[in-house]
Parts: C-alpha cells; structure tokens; sequence
C-alpha cells in the first residue's frame, strides 16, 4: 500500500469511528436532554470518549504515530476534537458548524472553572487543590488550623462519622476565624458516613472484642446468638438485612481485606463464611472492623437515617458534601431530593467512588451528577481496593480518572495519601510513587496524623516536581470494560 492509499484507509478509519459516535449521541439525545444546560458539550464529550473506549483501537494509534499524528491518547477532555484535528490533517473539510466547541483550549478553561467554583481559589494554579481530614481535636487547636490554612489547605474535611455537631460546629467557627486572620480562603466539606458495615463480635470473643483465628475456620454472619456453640465466632455485620442478599460463593472482606472469607451456605439467615485468608501480625478477628461484600448485590439505600439527620447541619455549614457509598445514579437522585427538603441551595455534591458498583455504572452515575452545574468525583480508594482487589486498583483508579477527564468532573485524590510519613513522620518508598500518580487529580485529600504538616510540605513538593513531566506520559487504547458495558447497554435498548 503505497502512502495516498494508506493515508485514505487511515481517514476512511477515522471518519467511521466519528459516524459511530454521531449514531451514539442520537442514541442519547433524550439523556442529553436532561443534563444541565452548562453541562451539555461535556455530556456529549463522555459519550464520545465512551464510544471510542469501547473499541480496540491500538492498532490504528500505532498508523497514527508513524505517520507523525496525534494517536488519541492523553485527549480525553476533548476526544472529538481530537478527531476532528487528525480529519482535518489527512483531507477532510468541516463546516463551522460541524466542529465541536469542545477543543483543547475551551475544555482546559472549562475544566479550570468548575474546579475553581468547587475547591476555591489557590495560590499556585500549577498544583491541585489540597483537602486535610480534621479530627475533634481541631475544635480546641486555633494555631494548627492556622498552620494548615498557610501551608496550602484549601478544603477542610468533616466525617460525620466520628464526633458530633457540637464539636463540628466548634471546628468550623475556629476555622473561619482562622482563615479571616490568615486570609486565606478554605471550602468545607461534610462526608456523610453512609451504610458501613462493621464486625460486632455477638458469640466467642464478644466480651473481649476480638478472638483468634485461623485460615479454613467457618465463622457466621448473624442477628442474634442463638443455636450456636461457646466455641463459634458470630459476627453481627451491622444492617439486619444483609444476610438476605447474600450468596453462596459471594466474598466477604473484613478490616480492610486483611482477612478474606467466602461465603458457602445461607440458611435461616445466617451465613456461614469460609476465611480462606488472614494477613497481619496478629491472627485475631476484633470488633468495629469493616467488611465489604464485593460481590453482592443489595438493595439498600445509600443515604442513611443517620445521614438524613445531618443534612439541617450540612446545608446550613458545608460547601461540599460528600457522598458515600454510592452504587447506582439512583442513589443520587435520592440525595438530591433529601437536600432539596432543607435549602434551595444546597451544598454541592462530590460522589465517593468505593464500590464495585460504582465503578461499572460510572458513566450513569456522572450523567445524573451532570444534571446539576457542579458536582465532583472522590476516588475512594480504601474501600474501593478492597472492593475490586488491591491488585486492580492502580488500573481502575486511572480509568475513573480518564472518565472523569472525558465529563470535565473535578476529581478528587483521597485515601492513605503519604500515609506513614502523616503518621510516623517517615515515608516509605512506595507511597512517595503513589503520591506522584495525585498530580493527576484536581484536588488530593490527606487524612489526619501527628506529621499533617510535613506531609502537606512533601506532598506538594513531589507533585510540583511531577507537573514539569506527566505530559509525557502515553497511553494505548484497548476497550475499557466500563466503556464496553454503557454502550452495549444502550444498543440493546435501541435492538
């Protein structure tokens, strides 16, 4: 193939994956019609990146790199554009009005502007928002609040949690003191604690709070104690319907993956579970430890009684509120009507990604997101590790990330963030590489520790450092299974 006849198969190529995404935006134009005004170019922009996602295209971007152009990579705020570009270069003609606004320009502007309206303003554009965790003890400390507001806090982070409005409220007025006399400006944000599930020891163990364990041992998943011998460890897992959705086979993860069971029988509701793993120094099961259900579909709200309790505090204090938790664009709905009780103008929303769930019906959950002007992203990766397996996580954090990019949604990097040296004072290795993967994110959240301040100091540092080189980064296009699914789903609705 001599190089016109390659150069036109290259075109032909391309002009067929952009007739693919003009039929997808048909597809959706009832969708489409539901988002937000503002939100109306970055919708059709996720569709797009979506419908390209879905196709293996590694092949072409190699054509496409050696004839000198772009390969598609790193253009996901502005895909069609993109396309449009390469077109343009290899001979096709557009109208004006065929060209989308959504060029490379216009969608770092847009981009800028909804995380600005979302985290506020900062000193340094060149680095993302940064979001510290606050404890009870920050209601009775003026001087560190002050500290963190002079070394770049931009956002406040309250659990919900953990204390109570009293000791919230004690925090936000030193808060806003400290940042009149700083005069540093600093958003806040209110995570609503949603549905945890934690271990409560209710059979051997439960007077101590913890009992020993061991590899291939069955232990229960029950209500009450009933029928059961001294020796047996149940656990009561905290929602009293749970048992109910289980099934056989499903995995059960208890204190953050360090013990890995599966379930092998459902009877009367109670669910015998196999421990197949326990990691740790100690090989002991305690009270209070979380347990995720990756597998296990339920039918249970995100929003809490006791979320619905602290939204009067919320929307009267917080400018964000966080929301946990969330496995479908129902749930979303749910909290938008629950807030819609309490003021016309409520905090906006930032969805915590942390289920398996939400991670495969990401692109519905952004689309409902979209319906309001603002709104962002919290990638959780705590309970999302343990949800997808701590091996997947570097993989689906990046695809969250690329997806978010593709809707213009701010992101937020959050979950053991240079988390020994916050604690210990001392980083280790691997979470100084981990921390240069935030530069990514519009915004990046620390938790709380005896070193917040030298992590602040170390953290921007490294992700001032990394901003002069992650444009280098490439990336290959094989189809995104998160992809694959949103528009196999929407084909065969049109079938």
């Amino acid at each position: 193939m001599n190089f016109v006849e390659h150069t036109n198969s290259l075109l032909d190529t391309l002009v067929r994956i952009e007739s693919t995404m003009d039929n997808e935006l048909k597809h959706h134009t009832e969708l489409l019609g539901k988002v937000h005004e503002e939100q109306q170019v970055e919708a059709e922009n996720l569709i797009c990146y979506l419908t390209l996602r879905s196709m293996d295209i590694r092949v072409l971007q190699d054509h496409l790199h050696m004839m000198g152009l772009s390969s598609l990579a790193s253009s996901e705020s502005h895909i069609r554009s993109q396309l449009q570009a390469i077109n343009s270069v290899l001979g096709r003609a557009y109208l004006p009005d065929e060209r989308t606004v959504c060029d490379y320009s216009w969608s770092i502007e847009n981009r800028k502007k909804k995380s600005m309206h979302l985290f506020g303003e900062k000193t340094d554009n060149s680095l993302p928002s940064l979001m510290v965790t606050l404890d009870g003890s920050f209601s009775e400390d003026y001087d560190m609040l002050k500290q963190l507001l002079m070394r770049g806090m931009n956002i406040a982070r309250i659990n919900c949690a953990h204390d109570n409005e009293k000791i919230w409220k004690k925090m936000i007025v030193l808060l806003r003191k400290a940042s009149k006399n700083t005069g540093f400006n600093c958003k806040i944000y209110m995570d609503l604690a949603g549905p945890k599930f934690r271990t409560q020891l209710i059979g051997k163990g439960a007077v101590k709070g913890k009992a020993k364990l061991h590899e291939g041992q069955k232990v229960y998943l029950a209500y009450c104690n009933d029928g059961f011998s001294r020796d047996d460890i149940v656990i009561h897992p905290g929602e009293e319907t749970l048992v109910s959705y289980l099934k056989k086979g499903d995995r059960v993860y208890i204190d953050d993956g360090k013990i890995k069971g599966s379930v092998i029988k459902v009877k009367n509701q109670v669910a015998t579970v196999r421990i197949i793993r326990v990691s740790g120094m100690k090989s002991q099961i305690k009270n209070e430890k979380g347990v995720n259900f990756p597998d296990t579909e339920m039918d249970l709200s995100s929003l809490t009684p006791y979320d619905i309790q602290c939204l009067p505090f919320i929307c009267k204090y917080a400018n964000l509120v966080g929301y946990s938790f969330v496995r479908h664009q129902t749930d979303i709905q749910n909290l938008q009507t629950a807030l819609s009780q309490w003021t016309d103008n409520p905090p906006h929303m930032i969805v915590k990604i942390e289920t398996s769930q939400s991670v495969k019906h990401l692109p519905d959950i952004l689309l409902e997101g979209m319906k309001n002007q603002f709104f962002g992203v919290m990638i959780a990766r705590g309970d999302l590790a343990v949800e997808i397996g701590f091996e997947r996580l570097s993989e689906i954090q990046e695809e969250i990330l690329w997806i978010c990019d593709a809707a213009h949604v701010p992101v937020i990097w959050a979950t053991q963030v240079l988390e020994n040296l916050n604690k210990s004072g001392l980083a280790t290795r691997s979470e100084l590489t981990d921390a240069v993967l935030a530069a990514q994110a519009e915004c990046v959240m620390l938790n709380k520790g005896t070193h917040t301040l030298d992590a602040m100091e170390t953290l921007m540092d490294i992700i001032k450092r990394q901003s002069f080189h992650r444009s280098k980064k490439r990336y290959v296009f094989r189809p995104l299974n998160i992809a694959c699914e949103f528009v196999k789903t929407i084909q065969s609705s049109h079938a």
